[in-house]
């Protein structure tokens, strides 16, 4: 089987921002489409997201240079070849732009590409993408798919509330089915929307990432209304938190200290400030708590706070490499696996591989300009991740995840929900 043909377009993504798709055709006529999602909360490490710069089309935002170096670059390189692992193709177009970030060609124009490639290749096994790539592993044919995690609660300032933490989320850790942990988070977003309608006396209002606007400053006021509407739902039970304080956003490196609750803070203090709040709260995990290139603090985090699981996500982009230097360092428990941070699904499952050899927690997650059609899904089912980062269970391309994992479930012979209480410290 050889590449036929490499198209590429400009589209758009969820927040109606333009895209990159790329679309493979095989000789056997099997075709694969990809493409690139980008993120609200973006690491300075991550692979270089190539746009116009024109003001006069999408504010700048177009692609047109990125689908340019994919018909004119990428595609005579590919044409030709042989896709009996697209993870070799990958590895071309790495050496075919040849710089540390995927500047030269674009990340998104490379990953694009590599979606396709991997899709064009499953399509032709005749198997689903998620059962592809763990046989492209090795790994036992999928048996589970991961709990859902929600957005619930959103930070950023809204007026004079100034909520550095990011995300809120909550875990149907505990539920028995995909099922039931999809209806409880839906519910549980409804219930939460009345508690804060009460509380503040005004309908809650809804931030760009769809989850609700944080009313309070402080995290633990956020948490302990998460914790009101678990109770009012009935689902205290099943249920547990979250954060993604995504703190490199609010880092200042000539005084090392973080915007917090109204104050500039220390790392030690801001350490101190969560391992409170996994006393106190059911924080199945904590994700960013410090600043992307902060080794000391993480591993300090990892070492004082022993209820929660520390997760990297700007610290470790889903760069084997960083991933490496945490594990010496002892810096994370677990970490964010975002394709596209990268640039290539190769370079991702490379990154995963060696996450799981060193019993370093995987947890998949889209991006907040997401596509309705993400590859993160077939990754997280195919890699039997126990969890994945869902968003709120709001906007199109964040259901069709949810969709996406309980099709899966009916799909795959004895399938059950991955056992989540197995990780929790709390």
């Amino acid at each position: 089987m050889k590449i036929a043909s490499v198209a590429a377009r400009q589209l758009l993504d969820c927040k109606a921002r333009p895209l990159v798709e790329v679309e493979i055709t095989t000789d056997t006529g099997h075709v694969g489409c990809g493409a690139s999602p980008t993120g609200s909360s973006v690491g300075t490490h991550e692979a270089f997201v190539s746009r116009d710069g024109n003001p006069s089309e999408y504010d700048g935002l177009s692609v047109h240079r990125a689908v340019n170096a994919v018909t004119d670059e990428i595609a005579p390189a590919l044409i030709g070849a042989e896709l009996d692992d697209p993870r070799t193709l990958d590895r071309i177009m790495i050496e075919l732009d040849g710089t540390p970030d995927k500047r030269r060609l674009g990340g998104n124009a490379i990953y694009s590409t590599s979606i396709a490639l991997l899709r064009a290749a499953s399509g032709a096994a005749g198997t689903p993408t998620y059962a592809y790539v763990a046989a492209l592993l090795g790994l036992d044919p999928p048996g589970t798919v991961p709990a859902p995690s929600f957005n619930m609660i959103n930070g950023g300032r809204y007026g004079d509330v100034f909520q550095t933490f990011n995300e809120f989320l909550v875990v149907p850790y505990r539920a028995h089915s995909i099922e039931s942990a999809v209806e409880r988070g839906v519910t549980l977003f409804g219930v939460l929307g009345d508690v804060l309608a009460r509380r503040y006396g005004r309908a809650p209002v809804m931030a760009s990432s769809f989850g609700y606007v944080a009313p309070s400053s402080d995290p633990r006021v956020v948490l302990e209304l998460l914790t009101e509407a678990v109770e009012l739902a009935g689902c205290a039970d099943t249920m547990a938190f979250a954060l993604d304080c995504a703190s490199s956003q609010v880092y200042d490196e000539g005084t090392q200290t973080y915007a917090f609750n109204g104050e500039r803070v220390t790392s030690e203090a801001l350490i101190d400030y969560a391992w409170a709040l996994s006393e106190e709260f059911p924080l199945l995990f904590i994700e960013d708590l410090l600043d992307g290139d902060d080794w000391d603090g993480f591993t300090k985090a990892a070492q004082t706070i022993d209820r929660s699981i520390i997760v990297g996500d700007d610290l470790i982009v889903t760069n084997r490499d960083r991933l490496q230097h945490a594990a010496r360092t002892s810096a994370v428990d677990g970490f964010i696996l975002k394709p596209n941070q990268v640039g290539t699904i190769a370079e991702a499952l490379d990154c995963y591989e060696f996450a799981s050899q060193n019993s370093i927690l995987t947890i998949p997650s889209g991006r907040s300009g997401g596509v309705i059609d993400d590859v993160v899904m077939d990754l997280a089912v195919g890699l039997a991740a126990p969890l994945q980062k869902n968003g709120a269970p709001r906007s199109g391309e964040r259901i069709e995840k949810l969709n996406f994992l309980l099709r899966a479930a009916e799909r795959i012979p004895d399938c059950a929900l991955a056992d989540v209480p197995a990780l929790a410290r709390f």
